[in-house]
């Protein structure tokens, strides 16, 4: 499951990028930016400590050929050999780094409906406990604007944001405020042969304050306290924990000797180590009716592709950390 070959002939779109939109109880530096407190309590006696993984995304990285800085900490592909969900194709030559942001471009295949994307995979893997949180702007699409964990054989998985940012979708001629007025934080473990999959369905893993999430830049966190609790921040503020074997793999998932028997409680929870994914896609349970999960077709077409400031994911800066000893 990865980006696609990296000597691709389509030409990168070249964006029109406006200042960077910032909210006012952010600081702009460098210092200040490792700086903002975590929401979260690192616990008794422990404190917060950053982690050099993090990146504030202030050097230039551009589509066709990633600089050495960027190529430090992310590989500018998924972190195997997938393309991509759907209509989705990641390649490496639709994300770059400019002016003090990680930029994933979206745009039409020459010949063809799929749609060029961009997907970033991290180094570094993380682990419990660990705090990840980004400063990211959605898409104005019906695309997905993603930050996730993703354990490496693709068991388990953590969204810390997952956002469809677009109040109307040309292909269905639907309002989808819905979606434009929603985060989804969730987690996913997963069987994959035969292909089986668990998240939470429960009203309040589709956040909703009264926001239209694609107008500003946010700050979205999660705390990955252990394998069976979860906290999710939006702006430093506490919108939703998962906790509990019930919530986390109801259905024997993550069983260490079977997956799936529940005759016998072997399970790990959200335990193994995660790459941190940056990426943009078009998911087949909304583009495709025949998935059985939707009668719409929820994907852009080539005019809306055409606004690319409309169908650009932007991250000013994502940031790790531990809780260690004070």
């Amino acid at each position: 499951m990865s980006c696609s070959d990296s000597k691709s002939s389509d030409p990168m779109v070249d964006p029109e990028v406006d200042e960077p939109v910032q909210s006012p109880d952010i600081p702009d530096t460098e210092q200040n930016w490792k700086e903002i407190p975590v929401p979260a309590e690192a616990g008794e006696n422990k404190k917060w400590e950053f982690q050099e993984l993090s990146d504030d995304f202030e050097y230039e990285a551009s589509a066709d050929g990633k600089s050495e800085k960027f190529l430090e900490k992310w590989d500018d592909f998924y972190h195997n050999q997938w393309a991509g969900p759907g209509l989705t194709e990641w390649r490496r030559n639709h994300s770059l780094v400019k002016d003090g942001q990680l930029q994933m471009i979206a745009a039409r295949k020459s010949d063809s409906d799929k749609i060029l994307l961009g997907c970033i995979t991290s180094k570094v893997r993380v682990s419990y406990p660990v705090y990840v949180e980004a400063y990211a702007k959605v898409m104005n699409s019906t695309l997905a604007s993603d930050v996730w964990l993703l354990s490496p054989d693709d068991t388990q998985e953590i969204d810390i944001v997952e956002a469809y940012g677009a109040s109307y979708s040309a292909s269905a001629q639907q309002n989808t405020s819905w979606f434009a007025e929603r985060i989804h934080l969730s987690h996913h473990v997963f069987i994959r042969d035969p292909f089986q999959d668990y998240q939470p369905t429960d009203s309040g893993s589709w956040y909703r304050d009264g926001k239209i999430w694609r107008e500003e830049f946010h700050r979205y966190g999660v705390y990955w306290k252990d394998p069976w609790h979860l906290e999710y921040y939006i702006d430093g503020e506490l919108v939703r924990t998962v906790s509990g074997k019930d919530m986390i793999d109801p259905k024997f998932y993550t069983n260490a000797e079977e997956p799936g028997n529940t005759t016998k409680d072997t399970r790990t929870g959200l335990s193994k180590e995660m790459d941190i994914i940056i990426n943009v896609e078009d998911q087949t349970w909304r583009s495709s009716p025949e998935s059985g999960l939707q009668s719409e077709t929820y994907t852009p077409t080539d005019a809306e592709l055409a606004n690319t400031e409309d169908h650009t994911f932007r991250v000013k800066w994502i940031r790790v950390y531990k809780p260690v000893e004070k």
